[in-house]
């Protein structure tokens, strides 16, 4: 019997940053009780994960910092937030996203973006805005130091022996020795290695320039596409280039992302729901990744027109059955790079 591709689906959870549109569920600023409940009920309709956008150029809380929060709140789902590389230390990057693993056992993950505009350079006066290319080819490195770091602390390296008072085995940390086009790292990290051994790392690969970095180190991917040919042909490409990096490629989640009004969309939730089984029945993506208009209107109707619908056909799982982000997606706990030959996962 053939085993059916499993189906992941996400949700973008951020507000919308000119506000909820008129006549929606909310009418002011969100509370941490209502992303709270918006995340609760994702998890509860069986979601991978959440992810919530940022940028310097966006008012708001910080994404990482929100999602830190829901942490303690959620059993489940995966949380991923939204975290430049642009204007960022990829040193302190790291560790805010290990820490984010630890505080939610295992369920963390780091969307990869860049900051091309020139008014968020000139809010850190550092330098101007470099080209689309120079930027990912940044973003590229950071995610490559970013593993490194999460490695340099081998799983075995805290003894937390109190009688001794030894709290690491100095021989397990490893310096990473990175030097980058712009910055040098050396490591080892601040933070032991996380529960997940490397968060899951998510990349929107939509743009072009994105793609390499996509295929090199993402382990979701994130395409926008008008067809299913479309989408496939983008599946297939990302494929191809993780292959020529040495990837697995059966190890690349590819996911199409759609923003939708699930008022305003002809069909709504049930032709939502078709199209997604349509899509990755033929082999076009891995799932989908909803960006609602308004979360606290098209969140819930997604959870119950859409994933309800399509577990109801056999395609949605009915529970989270890992602890993990990785478990959710189907991906390995990685062995760390440092670790002996042979050492077990």
């Amino acid at each position: 019997m053939t085993r059916v591709r499993p189906l992941h689906l996400a949700a973008e959870i951020a507000p919308p940053p000119a506000g909820p549109a008129p006549g929606s569920a909310g009418t002011g600023p969100r509370t941490v009780a209502g992303t709270v409940a918006l995340a609760r009920l994702a998890e509860d309709a069986g979601l991978d994960f959440l992810t919530h956008d940022d940028s310097f150029a966006r008012p708001g809380l910080d994404a990482l910092a929100v999602l830190a929060r829901i942490a303690p709140e959620t059993r489940a789902i995966g949380l991923v937030p939204t975290v430049t590389t642009t204007h960022t230390e990829p040193f302190h990057v790291q560790a805010a996203v290990a820490t984010l693993d630890w505080v939610s056992r295992g369920r963390a993950g780091w969307r990869v973006a860049v900051s091309p505009g020139a008014d968020e350079a000139r809010l850190f006066g550092r330098r101007p805005a470099p080209p689309a290319a120079e930027l990912w080819q940044e973003a590229s490195e950071a995610a490559e130091v970013a593993r490194l770091l999460w490695d340099s602390w081998e799983d075995d390296a805290e003894i937390r022996d109190v009688a001794t008072g030894r709290f690491v085995d100095r021989r397990k940390l490893h310096h990473v020795g990175f030097e980058g086009a712009t910055f040098s790292v050396k490591g080892p990290s601040i933070v032991p290695r996380p529960p997940q051994g490397n968060p899951v790392v998510v990349v929107d690969a939509t743009r072009p320039a994105a793609r390499e970095t996509a295929a090199r180190h993402a382990d979701v991917a994130l395409i926008r596409a008008s067809s299913p040919e479309e989408a496939a042909a983008l599946r297939a490409e990302l494929h191809r280039a993780a292959r020529a990096h040495g990837r697995d490629p059966g190890l690349l989640r590819v996911l199409l992302t759609l923003t939708a009004d699930l008022d305003a969309r002809p069909g709504g939730p049930a032709a939502l729901a078709g199209l997604v089984a349509d899509w990755h029945g033929g082999g076009a993506v891995d799932g989908l990744h909803f960006v609602p208009a308004v979360p606290e209107r098209d969140l819930p109707r997604f959870a119950a027109g859409v994933a309800g619908p399509l577990r109801d056909r056999g395609l949605f799982r009915t529970a989270h059955e890992g602890a993990t982000l990785r478990d959710h997606l189907g991906l390995p706990r990685p062995v760390s790079q440092y670790a002996p030959k042979g050492a077990d996962a």
